[in-house]
């Protein structure tokens, strides 16, 4: 049977985000996402054991138990400076890994919940390179999972909207007009129109101080 690709889109690594906050911050602050993050890796696991006895074997499961390791170029953000000292200090902190591609119909992203506290942090600083960190987090008891709501900002963060070339002036709409621009839709595929370069000035639009037709 063939899979629904547009009802099952497969998940790209670059929409899962990991956000972070210290626990004991969590009546005023929001969760922040991890800056510049490279890796990410989710592994719950429970090991199982069979035992023979007399009367055949047993299954025994042992606890739940969760790896949560991530990769981000080093940088002194505050959430990034909060894990290290969770490391120095046994702070407790809060995790999501937020699924952007995924919503539900209230348009709330797919996250998995977790708290736990760095057990690593691994730091490197060749030369040639830019630093980066791998950070190893203990979890605690077993990850739940949920839908979570994104602000504006952080929404922009995750996801760009297409802007044209010119200034976008005082208040950004946001809609794929700004700097002049048309937001790409599904009926444009396969279109445009063949333009001589020759001419002197652009095809539509404003640009280089020449006012065009649209």
């Amino acid at each position: 049977m063939a899979v629904n690709t547009s009802k099952y889109p497969a998940i790209q690594g670059k929409n899962l985000v990991l956000f972070a906050r210290k626990l004991a911050e969590a009546k005023n602050k929001r969760g922040m996402p991890v800056p510049y993050q490279t890796s990410l890796d989710f592994e719950p696991q429970r090991d199982s054991k069979t035992d023979a006895t007399k009367d055949g074997y047993v299954s025994k499961q042992s606890p739940l138990q969760t790896d949560l390791k991530f990769e981000f170029v080093n940088n002194w953000s505050e959430i990034a400076d909060k894990l290290q000292m969770s490391l120095f200090n046994g702070d407790k902190m809060e995790f999501w890994i937020v699924n952007y591609q995924r919503r539900n119909d209230k348009g709330q992203c797919f996250a998995y919940y977790m708290r736990g506290t760095v057990s690593e942090d691994d730091i490197d600083g060749d030369p040639d390179d830019v630093s980066n960190r791998k950070t190893t987090i203990s979890v605690d008891g077993t990850p739940v999972m949920g839908w979570t709501t994104l602000t504006d900002e952080e929404e922009e963060m995750l996801a760009y909207v297409f802007r044209g070339v010119g200034a976008i002036g005082e208040t950004p709409k946001e809609d794929g007009t700004d700097g002049n621009g048309t937001p790409w839709k599904d009926t444009d595929a396969g279109t445009g129109v063949a333009y001589d370069t020759s001419k002197a000035t652009t095809p539509t639009g404003t640009a280089g101080g020449i006012n065009q037709h649209q």
